[in-house]
């Protein structure tokens, strides 16, 4: 019972990420820099974006046995849903510890846009306008949280399916 209630939590958490991921993406590309401080090459972040969320969907609603069968595991293994949701988790921790000290780090800093809109992609919202505190512990950093752990989720996929097996 409790490993069905893993990949069923698993695989919503899959997808609110990717889908994330994905609706982050498409802003992005809307805004292909106009109107921003700083000029961005936004075609690279786009092509993340969206490699990152369709995988994180993909993960999130394809079947458990074509999903094992990549990985080379038994569907009923544990460590499928597992070891990808806790890989998740850390990454969207320090995704949303980042967002909300690059939001509160002082003027004195000058924090570089291009590495913060790297380390941080809802960045680019504070360079258009000032979003309250509320905002960012409730809308940003949580958005910023799904995109890295869409990141993390397809790293530790990538990872299951290539790494040798003993």
């Amino acid at each position: 019972m409790a490993g069905r209630a893993i990949r069923n939590t698993s695989r919503v958490v899959f997808c609110v990420c990717g889908l994330t991921s994905l609706f982050t993406g498409f802003f992005y590309a809307q805004l292909r820099g106009v109107e921003l401080p700083v000029e961005s090459e936004w075609i690279p972040f786009v092509a993340v974006f969206a490699v990152v969320g369709l995988v994180s969907v993909a993960v999130g609603v394809l079947p458990s046995k074509w999903t094992a069968r990549l990985c080379k595991m038994d569907w009923q293994d544990p460590r499928l849903f597992g070891t990808p949701l806790k890989v998740l988790s850390g990454f969207a921790a320090i995704a949303y510890l980042v967002a909300v000290v690059a939001d509160y780090a002082p003027h004195r800093w000058n924090l570089d846009p291009q590495i913060m809109l790297v380390l941080c992609p809802m960045y680019f919202v504070k360079m258009t306008f000032d979003p309250a505190p509320r905002e960012i512990f409730l809308m940003l950093a949580p958005m910023n949280a799904a995109v890295f752990g869409s990141v993390g989720l397809t790293l530790s996929y990538a990872w299951l399916t290539f790494r040798k097996r003993a």
